[in-house]
């Protein structure tokens, strides 16, 4: 699989949350020194890898 660091990010994806849910995300990605997007990126690769085995 190619370095995920040198593919672009040339798209987005909306996602309509609650806002007590997305400040309570936000905050506590906060805490733990790392970004929403990067954790919503790293959901999205654990979730393919992890469903792609089943297909």
């Amino acid at each position: 699989m190619e370095n995920t660091k040198s593919k672009k990010k040339n798209s987005q994806l909306i996602v309509r949350i609650n806002d007590m849910e997305r400040t309570e995300f936000v905050e506590l990605c906060e805490e733990l020194d790392t970004s929403a997007a990067r954790e919503v990126r790293r959901f999205i690769r654990c979730f393919i890898a992890e469903n792609k085995k089943q297909i």
